[in-house]
Parts: C-alpha cells; structure tokens; sequence
C-alpha cells in the first residue's frame, strides 16, 4: 500500500512535464508542415504561416473570457436553491 506522499503514473510532476513537451513538440511539428502544404485560400490572410492555429487559440481564448463575463450576469447565489418561499 502506497502512501499519499508517494505519486507514480498520471500524479507525477515528471509526467506533466512529459506530457507538455510532447504537445509542444506536436504543436511546432504541425507549425513546421504548414509552410510545406498549399492552401486554397479564399481571403489573402487564410494563407499567412499558421494563421488557422493562431485564429483557433485566439477564438478559445475570446470564448472563455465571454463566458467568466456571462457567469458574473447568470450567476445565482450559494443557497438559491435551498431558500423557502412559503
């Protein structure tokens, strides 16, 4: 039996930093084949060096600040479902 101080396997910080180097390597990878594939572009911008990586970070990037600003409109209080309006 393990102890909680003793990590192995997906707890690791060994294993994190494992896994960023492998998606960061992927990511420059995918970067480096964009200049050797031609595009059919419609829009001059559609085919500048990785313009679809940077649109798509950016396009997340915009989504998840719309939706901390649409949680502080939506948001209910702690106990809005236990009060009692009798």
């Amino acid at each position: 039996m393990t102890t909680g101080t003793n990590k192995r396997g997906l707890d690791s910080p060994r294993t994190g930093r494992i896994v960023f180097w492998w998606l960061g390597g992927i990511c420059a990878l995918l970067a480096l084949a964009d200049l050797f594939v031609h595009k059919h572009v419609h829009f001059g911008f559609e085919g500048w060096f990785t313009f679809y990586g940077v649109f798509g970070f950016l396009s997340c990037f915009v989504l998840v600040m719309a939706a901390r600003g649409l949680r502080k409109l939506v948001m209910r209080d702690e106990d809005y479902y236990d009060r009692d309006y009798r």
